[in-house]
């Protein structure tokens, strides 16, 4: 039997690197097209022009042909960029100033951006009619969360707004279900979504219109970036009200742990860092400390241990059951440094902590690429208590920085981190179970007792480091998802 063709894949993503970024979409957007590439498949990518896209690139090719859309009875014409980022992949980035000519991608210090549902209904419309020009038609369009969600609905309800996709199999990403995208009722005709999808089996949500919804109930499969996320949302405790339907596509839902990008990763090669270490000399290991203790005015003892947080400052990652047993903590001996943007409430709170604890614990408020390497080398444990975490990449590289996760057992946390056993010596981080400050305590105590044990301190940063989540394994299970995909909807469409 002969090998299967290459596929066409065309990625649809409201930020990915190196174009732009909010949060780990952007590393996943990014990262996969190279990775399918480099197994043989034709990928395409369709993103948005921010001001940010035009900055960094400023000598787009515009193409010859223009776009022009239809939104609730206005028309609209769309400019289409054509770049190369790799050899390999082509990006199509869709201009239209008025929608994306803005500061921030998704919104500013007042909150999102009032008109987000006009913004991404215009994108799915451009992406989709992008996707009708292309020669031949992707094999399958690959769309990731709600700003794209529309995209498969269009092509499942809007045959006439790409004909020649008929035959073209689509895939949902969700990597965060609690943005779903949800916008008044009045949206329904400027998003072009007919009016006969208006019910609870369709994209209604109490009384509103719900973009991924949307995306879930009409492509041809749907994915999560874990296997255990993608069994706990469908679950009340975190299916964020689309439980229900999520489990009616328990048949066509998978789990699919993102990759990382070890050429971007990688301790021994990392420009950013004070010195550069791996796993057969971790001698560079403590210089990185000594810069991150030096920076930030902490107490420059080497011996006493120090935990990092990298992190946006929102409820889902654990602040709230750090801060009751931080000065403990700090009181016990650790040194702890945060470095992240969100919630006001807790950057007061934590910043409150400092001030108490000046020589032990600094706060930095920023998104900083360059500080997040240095601390992913420079700590000794790296604290991520999520309430929920869909897969998560910075215990990821934690592990390969050598710097020991200390995580909830949830979603993808508990997919790449597997509890330390002392008797075994087996384990690359620890982990617990109960969402409380107490369970929390224990098991930052139990890291206390471990980092005082030289030899099983040593063992476990080295199991850490020995793990693989490179892109190309991940990119190969998202390969065999697509095939199965498409070889569904082509029986599908010969039993129709």
């Amino acid at each position: 039997m002969s090998e299967p063709g290459p596929l066409t894949v065309c990625v649809v993503a409201s930020e990915a690197l190196p174009y732009a970024k909010s949060g780990g979409l952007a590393d996943v957007a990014g990262s996969l097209p190279h990775a399918l590439s480099e197994i043989g498949c034709r990928v395409t990518l369709i993103h948005p022009l921010y001001r940010t896209v035009r900055e960094r690139f400023p000598s787009l090719q515009e193409q010859d042909e223009k776009v022009t859309i239809e939104l609730g009875g206005d028309t609209t014409s769309v400019r289409i960029f054509r770049h190369r980022p790799s050899p390999g992949i082509t990006s199509f980035l869709v201009d239209h100033p008025p929608s994306f000519d803005r500061p921030e991608l998704y919104g500013d210090e007042g909150g999102d951006y009032h008109d987000n549902g006009l913004r991404f209904s215009l994108f799915c419309r451009a992406a989709t009619a992008v996707l009708g020009q292309m020669t031949p038609p992707p094999d399958i369009v690959h769309c990731h969360d709600w700003q794209a969600a529309l995209v498969p609905l269009h092509l499942r309800h809007r045959k006439d707004l790409a004909p020649s996709l008929s035959g073209t199999a689509t895939l949902m990403t969700i990597h965060n279900l609690a943005y779903q995208g949800i916008f008044d009722y009045g949206i329904l005709d400027a998003a072009g979504i007919p009016d006969s999808l208006f019910h609870m089996n369709g994209v209604e949500f109490y009384g509103r219109i719900n973009f991924l919804k949307g995306g879930i109930l009409t492509a041809d499969a749907v994915s999560t970036v874990s296997a255990r996320y993608s069994r706990e949302i469908q679950t009340e405790e975190f299916g964020a009200g689309l439980e229900n339907v999520l489990r009616e596509r328990s048949a066509d839902l998978h789990g699919i742990l993102n990759g990382v990008d070890y050429t971007a990763w990688d301790p021994s090669t990392d420009p950013h860092l004070a010195a550069n270490y791996s796993s057969e000399n971790l001698s560079g290991k403590d210089l990185c400390k000594a810069d991150i203790l030096r920076t930030f005015g902490l107490s420059p003892d080497l011996s006493a241990p120090l935990m990092v947080t990298v992190s946006r400052l929102v409820d889902q990652k654990g602040f709230d059951i750090i801060a009751p047993v931080l000065p403990a903590l700090l009181d016990a001996g650790f040194r702890y440094v945060l470095l992240g943007t969100g919630g006001r409430v807790y950057q007061d709170l934590f910043e409150e902590i400092q001030r108490r604890y000046p020589e032990r614990m600094a706060v930095r408020i920023a998104y900083d690429e360059s500080l997040s390497h240095r601390l992913e080398a420079g700590g000794d444990f790296f604290l991520m208590p999520s309430r929920y975490e869909p897969c998560g990449l910075n215990q990821i590289y934690s592990m390969r920085y050598g710097t020991v996760p200390i995580v909830r057992a949830t979603g993808g946390l508990d997919d790449t981190v597997t509890g330390y056993e002392p008797s075994s010596g087996e384990g690359t981080g620890l982990k617990f179970d109960d969402y409380t400050s107490e369970a929390l305590f224990l098991k930052v105590h139990e890291a206390m007792l471990i980092y005082r044990k030289p030899d099983h301190m040593h063992r476990l940063v080295r199991n850490a480091m020995a793990q693989d989540f490179s892109w190309s394994r991940s990119a190969r299970r998202y390969l065999d998802l697509y095939r199965h995909i498409i070889a569904q909807k082509k029986h599908l469409s010969s039993e129709g």
